[in-house]
């Protein structure tokens, strides 16, 4: 079971977008994220957030309504929602554009799934962003660029497969030591001992 999470960032290319969803997914829409939905054929199970930014509010499909004025954005709402259903599987798409706010905000929401033992990933055209704060299998093509951003800390970090090798690095937030690695075969590993890290695959 996992659930889908479409927001209303950015999403240039609807193909490739819509092929991160799988036919068994729960798809759920935070307001405009329904606009996505509707222009890749989607018909999610349901609905979330104020709807002031939403298209318009569709028929037939399950509708949540939440105030304007409100401690959460509609994408934390549609995340506490799946969780209510029981899912600890997620798939973030649509959350990241031009509102840095929004994007850092939705980036570190994946702390948090990290600290209740679930998993989650944030995709869009360009990147594939997750996080961990011991170990991390990699499955991605030869040559694919990875990048490794400490959000803390990072204490004996060890890499397995990627160009620029490391073993039992301490790396500092907010240095690019870890940025632009490339995956010398289709599986890598990331561990580190202490610390908190996400790990991108990006493309250009």
């Amino acid at each position: 079971m996992r659930a889908v999470i479409i927001s209303g960032g950015t999403i240039e290319d609807y193909n490739f977008i819509k092929k991160q969803i799988n036919s068994g997914d729960t798809v759920i829409c935070a307001d405009s994220g329904y606009d996505h939905a509707v222009k890749m054929g989607i018909d999610p199970h349901i609905i979330l957030g104020d709807f002031d930014s939403i298209g318009s509010a569709p028929k037939g499909v399950a509708l949540q309504r939440h105030p304007s004025e409100k401690d959460l954005t509609d994408t934390e709402i549609a995340i506490e929602y799946a969780r209510g259903e029981g899912f600890k599987d997620f798939l973030l798409l649509g959350v990241l554009g031009s509102r840095i706010d929004h994007s850092l905000t939705n980036i570190l929401l994946l702390q948090h799934f990290l600290e209740r033992g679930e998993n989650a990933v944030i995709i869009n055209e360009n990147n594939k962003i997750m996080i961990t704060n011991s170990a991390l299998e990699l499955s991605e093509p030869v040559g694919s660029i990875i990048s490794l951003v400490p959000l803390t800390t990072c204490e004996g970090v060890t890499t397995k497969n990627l160009k620029y090798p490391l073993e039992g690095a301490d790396m500092l937030a907010g240095k690019g030591l870890g940025v632009s690695n490339i995956m010398l075969s289709d599986n890598a590993t990331v561990s580190l001992q202490k610390g908190l890290m996400l790990v991108i695959v990006a493309k250009d």
